[in-house]
């Protein structure tokens, strides 16, 4: 694979060789966390929020599979798409490695990973986060 671009910077982390890991917020008010990354505590309006890398392993909540392309999407289809609940209490929507719905169970235990989503205009792999069963 050539050169690779997050889909949005500051989402995730993604170091050739390191660990992958969602890049979050705590509010350092209430120790609420949020996803993704906000200035403002999303649960007490505080400004006191900081950066933290949050677990790369959670627990499949709810799920799905996308079979048609939504309007400007320029990945394949189908796609799987859910819920993982982390161990800091949060819940992400996320996009699923996994997307046939009955190869899933509610529970299962999910990691991160770092997966394609399309080629760009600039021959780049444009790539996103995804949970996949572990």
């Amino acid at each position: 694979m050539g050169e690779t671009v997050p889909v949005r910077e500051g989402l995730f982390t993604n170091a050739p060789g390191g660990e992958v890991r969602l890049v979050g917020g705590r509010c350092t008010s209430c120790g609420e966390h949020h996803f993704p990354r906000l200035p403002t505590c999303p649960s007490c309006s505080s400004g006191a929020c900081e950066e933290i890398l949050l677990s790369d392993r959670g627990s499949l909540w709810v799920w799905t599979a996308v079979t048609a392309p939504p309007p400007g999407y320029r990945g394949e289809v189908p796609f799987g798409f859910g819920v993982v609940e982390l161990p800091e209490g949060l819940r992400v929507i996320t996009r699923l490695t996994e997307a046939v719905p009955s190869r899933l169970v509610f529970g299962q235990p999910m990691r991160l990973d770092v997966v394609p989503l399309h080629v760009d205009d600039d021959g780049r792999t444009v790539v996103t986060y995804a949970f996949t069963p572990s």
